[in-house]
């Protein structure tokens, strides 16, 4: 037996191994770092960073703080920003964390870290002290490099961010089974009342502002999203949502019916599964919305999206001011834990039975 497990226990790994390494060459898996430094170190800490593979992050890009090198390449890094325009590019890209390889104390370093941390983007400073008010911190090894790690979002216990991953494959398997029966019913009536695919696919912007396509049941007409722009004056939120009642271009009878019983998020537990979303989270921005968050909106996009949330079981439909929903989802960000998924989701069952807060 002792030699059967070391023989596996290897080949676990190895299998582990390549598919973390295949996914973080695709350019699609692992967490998106930025590197900002000065034109001095920026060949070496490029290199440096670059040697290690087996991290579960990859470096995207480069900003150079003493100087414009905008448009050119550091071993096949592109240089994405100089210290000017380095936040606007931040909010605007998907990045989850950032390597700060400068003075700690300096002056403009503060701010940039700062400014991340408002947007829910951890921060790496290289033999670091912050200075700053309190967050979670952390010391790490970076690709040979001793980091302060800082976050304002508290996720230092292992084992409840495994299980809440464990809940969402569970909650996924069995979604997408429900999901399945479902497309059986309702696909049909939804086809006759609307001829076209049964399924609607949007592009959302998940996490840190990685992009990712969500899965719904159509709902609505197929010229929805063309006819959005004229119902914009009759939006009955207040920022950067939109939300109408009556919208005219949900399909009558079967369309009205799937949002009002929310049979028609079902297709979503596909991607809990695949992990671009979670049970319990905040509620993905499409691409319109997100180019227009300010730093303070972005970080309701510091942890992964959710089917349902803190807004959905605080009366969405009594909810129209999209500051307050930022509100929300910061105080669940701030105050997260396994069990305040499990309440949220025990909750939310409790609301779809009562047909209540669906739109």
């Amino acid at each position: 037996m002792w030699g059967i497990q070391i023989c596996l226990t290897y080949l676990f790994r190895v299998i582990c191994k390549t598919a973390v390494k295949k996914k973080l060459a695709s350019g699609t898996g692992g967490h998106s770092l930025i590197l900002l430094t000065t034109g001095k170190r920026a060949e070496q800490m490029v290199r440096s960073l670059k040697g290690h593979r087996h991290g579960t992050w990859r470096l995207t890009g480069v900003a150079i703080l003493d100087g414009d090198w905008r448009d050119e390449r550091i071993h096949g890094i592109p240089v994405i920003s100089s210290r000017d325009n380095i936040l606007e590019w931040i909010r605007r890209n998907w990045v989850d964390e950032v390597f700060l390889d400068t003075p700690v104390n300096h002056r403009e370093t503060s701010k940039i870290a700062e400014r991340c941390l408002e947007m829910g983007i951890t921060v790496h400073q290289n033999l670091a002290g912050m200075n700053s008010k309190p967050h979670y911190q952390s010391v790490e090894h970076l690709a040979g490099y001793t980091v302060l790690s800082v976050n304002d979002i508290r996720m230092e216990v292992i084992r409840q961010p495994v299980l809440k991953r464990i809940l969402d494959i569970c909650g996924g398997l069995a979604g997408c089974m429900i999901a399945a029966a479902a497309a059986v019913c309702v696909g049909p009536f939804i086809y006759l009342r609307s001829p076209g695919p049964i399924f609607f696919r949007q592009t959302r912007v998940g996490k840190n502002g990685k992009v990712f396509e969500i899965y719904k049941f159509r709902s609505m007409y197929l010229d929805a999203e063309e006819r959005k722009s004229e119902l914009m004056e009759q939006n009955e939120m207040s920022g950067l949502m939109f939300k109408l009642e009556n919208d005219p271009r949900i399909i009558k009878g079967i369309g009205r019916f799937i949002r009002r019983t929310s049979i028609d998020e079902l297709p979503q537990f596909w991607n809990v599964l695949k992990g671009d979303m979670s049970l319990v989270g905040t509620r993905p921005p499409t691409v319109d919305e997100w180019e227009q968050y300010q730093p303070r909106h972005r970080k309701r996009l510091a942890v992964k999206p959710g089917m349902t949330g803190m807004w959905q079981v605080s009366g969405r439909s009594d909810i129209t001011d999209f500051e307050e929903v930022v509100n929300l989802d910061i105080k669940y960000i701030l105050n997260w834990s396994f069990y305040l998924d499990v309440k949220i989701l025990l909750k939310t069952v409790f609301i779809v039975l009562r047909r209540s807060g669906a739109a």
